[in-house]
């Protein structure tokens, strides 16, 4: 049996994906589980990431302990190079590969979106910013230095993503319905979206535990939907969004000296490849405001191919092995 390359793990909050690679690029299997709610409870993700690896296997054809030459594990969550550091001893430890590397998961989405194709002659720098379930940012100079944010939500100054988009859309739901706030079509398709009859029903279900704080995370399409009709309410929370990933973004430049570089700038996470209009709209215009030379790109594979792109780099794979890795993607229209 010859051992795959690389075992490329992207493992985000509400899923983990999971996929096993040749050193020619060629993508064995990809398989899907549960995310990483926390990295101080490892455990139950690494029980779950092994049944993964079984069915990845059992796909590929593939038997034996040993799962891949490389781990590249790019994981939401591992946030501190001590949380990194955790899982990549926890890694190591259960033997699946021969070596390991970890990184944040927004590193494999900067990973995805510099396309040779899209991008010619572009190297493996730029800045990413996640913006899925909650928001992220990290940045790569052309020497490889690093910057990003602590990214732990509120606390370390963060707002938006998806639970952040759907808790503010109820907040000017409820207040538009009780009179504390302007009129807005969020009153209507929030309740509706939830099939009560009023937003006051919505918080007494979440109160009472009837629905979930994290099906609020549903909201952020709906958000959008109405901010495509002209509601100014849900307009202003998408440029309020927007404004946030652009300060991200452009912060995280200004560290590594990349404002005046022709810098590619990727988005990522669900809330971004659906590509909403004026959200998109927004972003590359405030980043090409202060940034003109940037290049503001969606993410056109999933994150997982970034973290196997990363552990092809490890293995001294050339650019036929990426054209053959996106293009496997790109006839599984992963979205």
């Amino acid at each position: 049996m010859t051992l795959p390359a690389v075992l490329a793990v992207d493992g985000g909050n509400s899923k983990t994906d999971l996929a096993l690679v040749a050193g020619d690029g060629t993508l064995l299997s990809t398989v899907r589980g549960p995310g990483v709610r926390s990295a101080d409870d490892l455990g139950p993700w690494l029980e779950a990431t092994a049944a993964l690896i079984a069915r990845a296997q059992q796909d590929a054809g593939l038997e034996g302990y040993v799962a891949a030459r490389h781990i590249c594990a790019c994981v939401a969550n591992a946030d501190l190079p001590e949380e990194e550091e955790r899982l990549a001893a926890a890694l190591r430890a259960l033997g699946w590969s021969e070596t390991v590397a970890v990184a944040n998961d927004t590193f494999a989405v900067l990973r995805a979106g510099l396309d040779p194709a899209v991008l010619p002659g572009v190297a493996h720098w730029g800045a990413a910013v996640t913006c899925g379930a909650g928001i992220n940012c990290v940045a790569v100079d052309p020497s490889g230095r690093t910057t990003g944010y602590l990214a732990l939500g509120c606390i370390t100054g963060d707002w938006g993503g998806g639970s952040g988009l759907g808790q503010m859309a109820l907040w000017c739901a409820i207040r538009a319905e009780d009179g504390r706030g302007p009129d807005t079509a969020l009153r209507d398709a929030v309740a509706a979206h939830f099939s009560v009859p009023t937003v006051r029903d919505v918080a007494i279900s979440i109160h009472l535990g009837k629905i979930s704080e994290d099906s609020l995370l549903e909201l952020a399409p709906v958000l959008m939907a109405v901010a495509a009709t002209g509601d100014e309410v849900a307009q202003d929370l998408v440029r309020r969004q927007a404004e946030e990933i652009s300060i991200m973004a452009l912060t995280a430049m200004r560290r590594l000296d990349l404002l005046a570089l022709p810098t590619p700038v990727v988005l990522g996470g669900g809330v971004l490849t659906a590509r909403d209009p004026l959200l998109i709209t927004e972003i590359t215009n405030r980043i090409t405001a202060t940034a003109p030379r940037a290049a503001v790109i969606i993410v056109a594979v999933p994150p997982v191919a970034g973290a196997a792109l990363l552990g092809l780099d490890h293995c001294g794979a050339g650019p036929e092995a990426e054209r053959r890795l996106r293009a496997a993607y790109d006839e599984r229209a992963w979205k």
